[in-house]
This record gives C-alpha cells, sequence and structure tokens, in this order.
C-alpha cells in the first residue's frame, strides 16, 4: 500500500495556500496549514492546523514542534506565505521594509532549516517556493515585494545545489495576476486604472495574453505538479512562470 506524504503550507488561509491546502487533501496527502489568521472549519480532517506568525523565528520553532507531534517526516514544504506593502519606495518606512523581508524572504530560510531534517528522514522530498513574476517583471509602487520575490528566486537556486545530495528538490512558482485577497488590496496602486475593483481587474485581465486573471486552484495544481516527485523529478533549481502569458508579451506593443 503507498504511504501517505505530509506536506507543510504557509499562507494557508491566503487564496492560493488555502488552494493548496484543499488540491493536495484531495490528493490524499495529509496537510499542515500554517497561518497567522484562523482558517475556518473547514480545514482538512486528517490535517492539523498552525495559528503562528511566520515572520518570527521563535513562532517557527513553536510551529516544527507541533508538526514533528503530527508527523516525525515531511515530504514537501510549500513556502508561501507572503505581505505586500503597495507605496512608493520613498514612503515605505524601515518598519515596512523589514516586515514584507520577514515574511516573504526571512521565513523561507527558517522554515527551511527547520523542515531540512524531517525531509531527510523521509528520503528527501520538494520544496516549493511561492515567488511572483515581480521577481523578474515589475511595476509601480511595490519594490520592497518585489525584492522580497527576486531573493526567494536566488535562494531557491543556492537551495537547489545545496539539497541535492539529501534527495530534495527545490523549485520556485512565479504566479501573475491571480484573483487573491492580496491582488485584489493591491490594485489600489492604480497601475491599472482607478474605476471600481471589477473594473481594475478587467483592465488587468486584458493585460494578460490569454485574456483572463488567473484562479487560485490553477497556481494549487502547479504547485502540486513541482511537489510531486512521478511528474517532475527531474525539475530543480527553476523558476515555472504561471502568468496566463503577460511576461511573454513586449511592454511596448
Amino acid at each position: 500500500m503507498k504511504e501517505t506524504k505530509t506536506v507543510l503550507i504557509t499562507g494557508a488561509g491566503g487564496g492560493i495556500g488555502r488552494a493548496c491546502v484543499h488540491h493536495f487533501a484531495e490528493k490524499g496527502w495529509r496537510v499542515i496549514g500554517v497561518d497567522r489568521a484562523d482558517f475556518g472549519d473547514d480545514f482538512p480532517k486528517s490535517g492539523r492546523f498552525i495559528k503562528a506568525d511566520i515572520s518570527h523565528p521563535d513562532s517557527v520553532e513553536t510551529i516544527f514542534q507541533q508538526a514533528r507531534e503530527f508527523s516525525p517526516t515531511l515530504d514537501v514544504l510549500v513556502n508561501n506565505a507572503a505581505v505586500q506593502v503597495a507605496k512608493p519606495l520613498v514612503e515605505t518606512t524601515v518598519e515596512e521594509w523589514d516586515a514584507v523581508m520577514a515574511s516573504n524572504l526571512r521565513s523561507i530560510f527558517l522554515f527551511v532549516k527547520l523542515a531540512h531534517p524531517l525531509m531527510k528522514a523521509a528520503g528527501g522530498g520538494a520544496i516549493v517556493n511561492v515567488s511572483s513574476v515581480h521577481a523578474i517583471q515589475t511595476s509601480t509602487h511595490i519594490a520592497a515585494y518585489a525584492a522580497s520575490k527576486g531573493g526567494s528566486l536566488a535562494l531557491t537556486r543556492a537551495m537547489a545545489i545545496e539539497f541535492a545530495p539529501d534527495n530534495i528538490r527545490v523549485n520556485a512558482i512565479l504566479p501573475g495576476a491571480v484573483d487573491t485577497p492580496m491582488l485584489r488590496a493591491g490594485l489600489e496602486r492604480g497601475h491599472v486604472g482607478h474605476g471600481d475593483i471589477q473594473e481594475r481587474l478587467d483592465n488587468l485581465a486584458r493585460k494578460t495574453v490569454n485574456g483572463k486573471i488567473g484562479r487560485p486552484e490553477e497556481i494549487a495544481h502547479a504547485i502540486y505538479f513541482l511537489a510531486d516527485n512521478e511528474q517532475s523529478s527531474f525539475m530543480t533549481g527553476q523558476a515555472l512562470v504561471v502568468d496566463g502569458g503577460a511576461t511573454a508579451r513586449l511592454s511596448t506593443e
């Protein structure tokens, strides 16, 4: 009988994280979800939800203490949690900059250090870092977020090299415009017009090649592909862009 695998997903309560929780559970995985906000009543009964802030080192120790109690091994880590500060760089405070880096970049470093022995105990596994198209092409008033996502992409490559001897693959996914609470909040930046939310969403959709905004479930499927060793066993250190073709088109077109 095939052994049940375990995945830990940060930012489990957000748009993409929540979709990942349900997709992995539907595939028969045991899911450990982490978020600083409550998840709600629909977290998979076979899993474990841990309410904690991943930006604090002390919290990460507590999270992994609970994770180890739930499962002595870990097959996949999905570093998905993130915050976004949408404002001009010159108006961004040191505290805001540090908060973005702590949640989006330092948390990956901390989680990977503690997940590594659990993944080695499982005989290997996969790490999926949720970066962003802002790591490679960005826009106005989102500099701290873009810098953190660029850092996660470089860190992905470095970890892939270091962890290959342990049979641990490390890849990054770079989502484009996906209909999540974070995306809707970021539309206030004015880069897609100044109408109501639906008008801004429609304007954003027109900027993609296939004329639509992504759904969290579509990103969850791509994350699962990178996590599943049967589907992506020869991939490591790579950036998978899932953006409706937005980065394929010249900005001058």
